[in-house]
């Protein structure tokens, strides 16, 4: 069973997302060269438009926002994404990093041939409008979602971007002492002729969404009830298969944030909170975490 994504999955209420970011902002996770902050407007866009100095607005293209969203289901993530992107379509504000872990779930991009599905069982099939074939999202597992602004020049390119997400994902590894390669001319991150990383991403008007999942300690039997993206002849892994044990989530997290922020130019870094939330389709028939399916 294959669920259809539809512009049908809405935030019912513009105010519930401020209930998602929180107007306080952490000072755990700074740069040096970061600069101070006026207080937040309460009517801002989810408090990230770009604040006034001296009369002057502060650049938001060095700036980078990030949240952990935890273990959260895909459509609700999905979700969050769409209206960050919506959000950043219509006012000038920071860039932002999502983190998440997904329960079960195989994703299917928009041009994703559905035979590669093969036997997923009880797991959740969704086709989204990423790019890419069929991959599994599952715990033990980090995923990442730049919303970033591809109009600076430092980002404008979309295949300057991936190149970059990839080297980001190539550091993070190196620092935990896994020597991996990109392998043109197929996306996502390499130790020999095993994936560890996938890539999968859409661009809206220059905005970003969707990104990149890293096997940190997944359970690789689930990929074998797939074809990981189209290739037949490729083989998983994961960082705890590599490394021959568990890691951690949050330390893997920390360590991609650092290098993301440093390829992408950001001199600011900051951590926003999480007041949970609800959220439900366009019509008010049933939850997005139970979506009705004919």
């Amino acid at each position: 069973m294959i669920f259809e994504m539809s512009e049908a999955w809405i935030i019912r209420d513009f105010d519930w997302l401020l209930s998602v970011i929180s107007q306080k902002r952490s000072d755990s996770t700074r740069f040096p060269r970061s600069a101070a902050r006026q207080p937040v407007a309460q009517d801002d866009y989810l408090g990230l438009k770009p604040q006034t100095a001296g009369g002057k607005k502060q650049s938001t293209v060095s700036e980078l926002l990030y949240q952990d969203l935890g273990l959260t289901d895909y459509l609700t993530a999905l979700a969050l994404q769409e209206q960050f992107v919506a959000g950043k379509q219509q006012n000038s504000s920071p860039d932002i990093l999502l983190f998440v872990e997904h329960p079960h779930v195989y994703t299917l991009g928009r041009g994703g041939n559905q035979a590669n599905v093969l036997t997923p069982e009880d797991v959740p099939v969704i086709r989204t409008s990423r790019g890419g074939d069929v991959t599994y999202h599952g715990p033990g597992q980090l995923v990442i979602y730049p919303i970033i602004d591809l109009r600076s020049k430092l980002r404008k390119d979309v295949h300057r971007y991936v190149r970059n997400l990839e080297l980001a994902a190539i550091q993070t590894l190196q620092d935990f002492g896994l020597s991996s390669a990109r392998r043109p001319p197929f996306t996502g991150i390499w130790i020999g002729d095993k994936k560890i990383a996938a890539i999968g991403v859409a661009v809206r008007r220059c905005i970003t969404l969707h990104g990149l999942a890293l096997n940190v300690t997944t359970d690789l039997a689930y990929f074998r009830r797939i074809v990981p993206c189209g290739l037949a002849w490729a083989d998983v892994t994961s960082m705890a298969r590599e490394l021959g044990a568990a890691q951690s989530l949050t330390a893997v997290r920390d360590r991609f944030l650092h290098n993301f922020a440093n390829v992408f130019g950001y001199s600011s870094v900051e951590q926003v909170e999480d007041r949970g939330s609800r959220i439900e389709n366009g019509y008010g028939l049933s939850s997005i975490l139970h979506p009705q399916v004919d």
